[in-house]
């Protein structure tokens, strides 16, 4: 899951970012309305989460411009106000959940993975292919009953695989749902991470690699 976090208070953006990276998810940040227009005219994310109140261009305005594109991405709206027509007024603008200030990092987690699932088809929180269960809110993976400890990365790649059913998920496409901003679009990141996760899952392989395509999970 791709998820950007606008906020204007560094400290508690980064505690959000740190929170939301701990489960596998690629985060992106940014402090003030106007970049994060500008992230959103150029990222494709699963979810947003926005600070009310911004500096530049107020989070009302970026909400209105995220929900006019009528894609996917869900919204959630953080503000100080505790008045009930300020909470109304947010979900007015089309956000899909509100937390008020000071919150709980866990229960903004939880909504985040809330959000999330309304964005992918509808899929169970706990995920199986073959003989691999997963467990998105408990980030657990088990093959044949046995404990796979997987790093944040080879989580994501993996959620993304299974998430895809047997599809074949590019390069490209794993770099955009598993990694941030950040990633050079040229590293080998992608590839590493497939190493050390087919390592770890074992026998027989799940993984194939789809020449000049992708990679895809095989029965």
């Amino acid at each position: 899951m791709r998820v950007l976090v606008v906020e204007d208070e560094v400290l508690l953006a980064e505690a959000i970012a740190e929170g939301l990276r701990q489960q596998a998810m690629a985060v992106d940040v940014c402090f003030d309305g106007a970049a994060a227009q500008e992230k959103v005219g150029v990222n494709r994310y699963d979810v947003v989460v926005l600070d009310r109140d911004l500096p530049l261009v107020h989070g009302d305005d970026v909400c209105r411009g995220i929900v006019s594109t009528g894609g996917t991405t869900r919204v959630i709206m953080l503000t100080a106000a505790r008045n009930v027509m300020d909470r109304v007024h947010g979900l007015g603008l089309g956000a899909d959940d509100y937390l008020t200030k000071p919150f709980a990092l866990a229960e903004l987690v939880a909504r985040v993975h809330a959000l999330g699932r309304r964005v992918q088809p509808a899929l169970p929180p706990v995920l199986r292919w073959g003989d691999i269960e997963m467990n998105v809110p408990r980030h657990q993976v088990l093959r044949e009953d046995r404990f796979v400890y997987l790093s944040r990365k080879e989580f994501a790649v993996l959620e993304v695989l299974m998430r895809a059913g047997g599809a074949v998920v590019s390069a490209e496409e794993l770099l955009e749902q598993a990694w941030d901003e950040h990633i050079d679009p040229f590293t080998n990141a992608v590839r590493v991470t497939m190493m050390t996760l087919r390592k770890k899952l074992g026998d027989p392989p799940v993984i194939r690699t789809v020449p000049g395509v992708g990679y895809q999970l095989v029965e």
